[in-house]
């Protein structure tokens, strides 16, 4: 499991971060929507693996939509004002004391 970041807003994959579901979700709302994107990743390979790119590009927007509903996209699940560092490097944000004190392995790869 990839480290989450203390006020649960992120999780570290490689060093960046990545926004996290909205812990506010309830868990059979989460649960729905993980499986709608799976099931929406799916739809993407199967698309693609046909060469069929209208279907393709629908399985993209259905990937988008769910992640948007998770809290991963779109905008963000907090309320108190502060900045969305989606896709940063945790070196380079507020966070670099506390990903400093990880250990060597954790959200580095």
């Amino acid at each position: 499991m990839p480290p989450l970041t203390p006020d649960k807003r992120y999780i570290v994959v490689r060093g960046r971060l990545w926004r996290a579901v909205n812990p506010h979700l309830s868990e059979a709302d989460r649960a729905r929507l993980v499986s709608d994107l799976m099931h929406a990743r799916r739809a993407v390979e199967t698309a693609r693996s046909a060469g069929d790119a209208q279907a393709e590009d629908a399985a993209h927007r259905a990937v988008n939509a769910v992640k948007i509903a998770l809290g991963e996209r779109g905008p963000v699940w907090w309320n108190d004002g502060a900045p969305d560092l989606n896709r940063h490097m945790a070196r380079t944000t507020p966070y670099a004391d506390w990903f400093a004190r990880l250990p060597r392995d954790a959200g580095k790869n």
